[in-house]
């Protein structure tokens, strides 16, 4: 099999522990830019900084993510695989989603890989111009066994507000 296919053709193996780290300077400057936004209370297309607690250090640890709302539940999609906040939160089972001085509190549950193609393709269509390259071709036009076949490269937690939190 040549190096392209086995790109194009993942193993399970491959997708459990699917990893992008950002790709550079331009990453890191517009996440950096998009997490300084949202704490200032600015939410860029639902832009929140999630904060979970570290798996080893018991510290908050945050990051800028986007919330998908589909549905009448909310979701969050990790595009660049199995990263430090997916591992904190799968452990942790709640966090943080902040906007400003707004804080609310969520509990979190991870959706097995058959329920997650609604939800990838409702984020791709919000944020494929954002994420696509993360998604390595896949756009929300994807059919569903496309989706289906990458589906555990990409961890999806449905979340729901702990009660007395702001929403």
């Amino acid at each position: 099999m040549t190096s392209s296919a086995a790109a194009s053709n993942p193993t399970a193996r491959d997708l459990a522990t699917r990893y992008v780290p950002a790709a550079g300077r331009l990453d890191r400057w517009t996440n950096a830019v998009a997490a300084w936004l949202t704490r200032h209370g600015l939410s860029l297309k639902g832009s929140r900084i999630l904060a979970v607690r570290g798996r080893s250090s018991g510290q908050w640890r945050t990051t800028p993510v986007n919330v998908l709302a589909l549905g009448g539940r909310r979701y969050l999609v990790a595009p660049r695989g199995h990263t430090q906040w997916v591992r904190n939160l799968r452990i942790a089972g709640s966090g943080e989603l902040r906007l400003g001085r707004r804080v609310e509190a969520f509990t979190a549950t991870e959706l097995p890989d058959a329920d997650k193609l609604p939800v990838l393709r409702a984020y791709l269509e919000a944020w494929g111009w954002e994420v696509g390259r993360f998604f390595e071709g896949l756009t929300k036009d994807a059919t569903d066994a496309q989706l289906a076949a990458v589906a555990a490269g990409f961890p999806v937690f449905r979340i729901a507000a702990v009660s007395g939190t702001a929403a």
